[in-house]
């Protein structure tokens, strides 16, 4: 077998665990429900909503906060310190709204925070006399029935913290390329029956151990029970991460909480970037952060990814002008047709445009510059910035300034 062959194959061995996870999900990883118990109405939802320069985002976002057909809630809105209309445009729906909604002025970022998991500590000391607090994102949308399926699902699910995947609206061609990727990421790497419980296939021992490596959640949209959020030290124990949905997820399982781990369609949506330019910059900001900076294990991703998903493509393209053994052809159709097939279940499962299933390969292209620039960022300790906050990295995890 030559060297060639041997990448294809080990390629199509990669692509076929994705196919086996990803079919799996596809029958595990479900909507909100909507059905409700007769005590429901009885708990009480603190929906926290941090708000820094998002001018062009919230005023869908109150608008479908305030619409739910749930009573028992208040809404807290942080104004984290905007210098753009957001302040202005959240006081002209306190006039309107004064008994259901509180508007709150962040306060200065103390040393060793981060600016999300500071502006969502300020958020919970508002919110902690509810019995569920809720944290959702200013680029995030919540349909009517949300907060109505969110509580039902607490009781009859009897958990303790819901994280939901948010159906992501994609309009510009780069949000079509790119964001998608994703989503393969999650649905097509992590069983997601393993962020609920243990694998019946692993030892407890080794459970405890490693059960950190399923943690998984989504800071678009996080509901904690009360008494939860206090017990994992709620966002203090998260300061300085970047990742931080990632680090309350880690925090839930290691106290031996429960957790349930939702998809959006039909319930949440989000946009969470307009342009190519906001797609790198907030990819960039996290992406070494969600392999915990392990750099070994970054560049081997980034190499696996490399022969799985561009080898082939240029395989394709130089077919006609080498003369490659027919084995080679093989595996190489087989693998294009794998991540064909990937993209357009996840595309319509996700209510994207399936067309778009054929640029699976530009995408993982973009990653893989990303991740050069991010390899850069993180050696040289330079700088990046989001929303006006400066990140650095030091040797070993991003701290703040």
């Amino acid at each position: 077998m030559s060297a060639l062959e041997a990448l294809l194959l080990a390629g199509l061995l990669f692509l076929s665990g994705i196919t086996l996870v990803l079919l799996r999900n596809f029958f595990q990883f479900s909507n909100l429900k909507s059905e409700k118990r007769s005590d429901d109405s009885e708990l009480s939802v603190g929906v926290c909503i941090p708000a820094r320069n998002e001018e062009n985002n919230i005023r869908k976002c109150m608008d479908h906060a305030l619409s739910q057909s749930y009573d028992n809630f208040h809404i807290y809105v942080l104004n984290d310190r905007s210098t753009d209309q957001t302040g202005e445009i959240l006081q002209t729906y306190k006039r309107v709204h004064e008994s259901r909604l509180t508007i709150l002025e962040g306060e200065s970022r103390p040393k060793g925070w981060l600016g999300k998991p500071w502006a969502c500590h300020q958020l919970s000391k508002a919110a902690s006399t509810h019995d569920i607090m809720l944290f959702v994102d200013a680029d995030t949308w919540m349909h009517p029935e949300t907060i109505y399926k969110l509580v039902g699902t607490f009781n009859r699910k009897n958990v303790d913290f819901i994280t939901v995947w948010p159906e992501q609206k994609l309009q510009t061609t780069w949000e079509k390329i790119l964001v998608p990727l994703v989503y393969y990421a999650l649905l097509g790497f992590l069983p997601v029956a393993y962020t609920e419980r243990k694998p019946r296939w692993m030892p407890e021992l080794f459970h405890k151990r490693f059960r950190n490596l399923f943690a998984a959640a989504c800071g678009q949209f996080m509901a904690f029970r009360k008494e939860t959020y206090r017990q994992i030290d709620g966002h203090e124990t998260v300061k300085n991460d970047i990742v931080e949905d990632v680090g309350l997820a880690r925090e839930v399982l290691d106290h031996g909480f429960r957790m349930k781990m939702y998809s959006g369609v039909g319930s949440v949506s989000c946009r969470m970037y307009t342009s190519e330019k906001e797609l790198f910059e907030g990819f960039r900001k996290n992406f070494l952060a969600g392999f915990d900076y392990n750099i070994p294990l970054f560049i081997m991703m980034a190499f696996l990814h490399l022969i799985t998903f561009i080898l082939p493509f240029i395989i394709l393209l130089i077919v006609p002008f080498w003369d490659f053994p027919p084995i080679v052809i093989l595996l190489t159709l087989l693998n294009i047709t794998f991540i064909f097939l990937h993209r357009m279940i996840l595309a319509g499962w996700m209510n994207w445009d399936i067309s778009y299933s054929v640029t699976h390969v530009i995408g993982v292209g973009w990653f893989q510059r990303l991740g050069i620039v991010t390899l850069i960022d993180y050696f040289t300790n330079r700088d990046i910035s989001w929303k006006g906050d400066a990140i650095k990295h030091s040797d070993d995890k991003a701290n703040p300034d």
